[in-house]
């Protein structure tokens, strides 16, 4: 039984579904729907995904492979900048997608693989118990009350928000706010630098992320264009507004990007000419050690919700729902499984958490602004590339996508393999 039919879940669902296991995917929404503007999928997702079948003609659909990865001071100039997928010899590409065709994508594909039966809309777990005699049962709210479904597992992927992680760890702190708020929204627009770049501009306090996750149309030459803008203020107080991810009218925040005019980019132009803008703070959970409990365990943001500084929210799902499914593999669906699963992700990935919320990869931009305050003619002189170069190594050895040992690395769940066999002979 999964809870949660969101990314992670989804791409759970998919892997147990590839290695013949028979599951269940309860989501709380009654009808699904591509929310959500951009995401990027790293080279080890996408590694994964078309392991799962989920190939490039499907990616195209959804989204465009990233040609480079690049950070901007605050005066328009170079800080550092690097080709990505297979242009920077991964074996598989990155891509930027729109995270709600991308969601719906996974949706489509697993219910046409299990069987529409095997997502149940409307039906949202708030709870589990471990049963004496090696199952789990959830319970799940519907419309018509609450039943308990019981089966072998129960894999938590129910979000941020999780009801089975606040059940696994009742002490939990609350969600972590650090001060920042994000507006993100979409633009059909001309795309910048190669055609596919994914840009951070500014400071670590006051910065843009844009990005295309579409190709170009071939009569216009727009694509539509993914951005975020961020600011920083002082989170004493904490997040007193009223939802964490609520519709917001362009002109309540654009004024404090009118200064992002360059020659080859019009900030203040590509918010006014938005068709959607969202606001929501920046938020994570501290990490937990452990994101198991007998027979249920805890997945995506349910088990690690962290800042989108890495870029590497989804990617990690993703990677979540292939090794638990190789563990699957290895052990059977048995809560041995679910433990070295545990032993294998919780420590590392708990890392990954704190360095995203320690600026992650635009950490970069937090050293420019305390060597020269954001504004510069030759990076040289304010970051040597020896150390740029460095500091991106070491990021991405800690996310999991450094490129020789990825391109090396056999597959997470080898072709046709299935689940391990545990019942005994009669």
């Amino acid at each position: 039984m999964i809870a949660g039919g969101g990314i992670g879940g989804l791409a759970t669902a998919l892997t147990l579904n590839q290695i013949g296991v028979d599951c269940v995917v309860f989501e709380g929404v009654r009808e699904l729907r591509p929310l959500g503007v951009g995401i990027n999928l790293q080279p080890n997702a996408v590694r994964e995904l078309y392991d799962l079948g989920i190939g490039a003609e499907a990616l195209d659909g959804v989204g465009v492979p990233a040609k480079e990865w690049a950070l901007v001071g605050l005066n328009g100039n170079d800080i550092y900048s690097e080709e990505r997928g297979t242009l920077a010899g991964y074996n598989w590409p990155q891509y930027a997608v729109h995270r709600g065709q991308f969601h719906m994508l996974l949706a489509d594909t697993f219910t046409a693989r299990a069987g529409a039966d095997a997502l149940r809309l409307g039906a949202r777990v708030t709870g589990y118990r471990n049963n004496d005699d090696g199952t789990v049962t959830a319970f799940v709210e519907t419309e018509g009350g609450t039943q308990e479904e019981t089966g072998t597992l129960l894999i938590g992927a129910d979000g941020i928000h999780s009801a089975i992680r606040a059940q696994m760890h009742p002490d939990q702190p609350p969600i972590n706010w650090g001060g920042a708020i994000m507006w993100r929204g979409t633009t059909l627009a001309e795309p910048i630098r190669t055609g596919s770049s994914f840009v951070g501009l500014g400071t670590h306090k006051h910065r843009m992320v844009i990005y295309p996750i579409s190709h170009p149309d071939p009569e216009t030459g727009l694509a539509l264009i993914n951005w975020i803008a961020e600011m920083t203020v002082d989170p004493a107080s904490g997040w007193e507004k009223s939802g964490w991810f609520r519709p917001v009218e362009i002109d309540a925040f654009a004024h404090h990007f009118d200064g992002f005019k360059y020659d080859w980019l019009d900030v203040p132009d590509l918010l006014a000419k938005a068709d959607v803008a969202y606001e929501n703070p920046m938020i994570d959970r501290d990490p937990i050690d452990c994101w198991i409990d007998g027979n249920v365990a805890l997945m995506g943001d349910a088990a690690h919700a962290m800042y989108p500084t890495g870029s590497n929210g989804a990617s990690q799902a993703v990677i979540d729902a292939r090794v638990l499914g190789a563990m699957i593999v290895a052990h059977g669906p048995t809560p041995a499984a679910l433990a070295a699963y545990d032993a294998q992700m919780a420590g590392p990935i708990g890392e990954v958490v704190l360095r995203n919320r320690g600026a992650g990869p635009f950490g970069l931009l937090n050293m420019v602004d305390e060597r020269c305050g954001g504004e510069f003619d030759d990076i040289d002189d304010v970051i040597p590339e020896a150390e740029r170069r460095d500091f991106m190594a070491r990021y991405q050895a800690a996310a999991g996508f450094a490129r020789d040992a990825l391109n090396a690395a056999p597959p997470t769940i080898q072709p046709g393999a299935r689940a391990a066999d545990l019942t005994p002979a009669e």
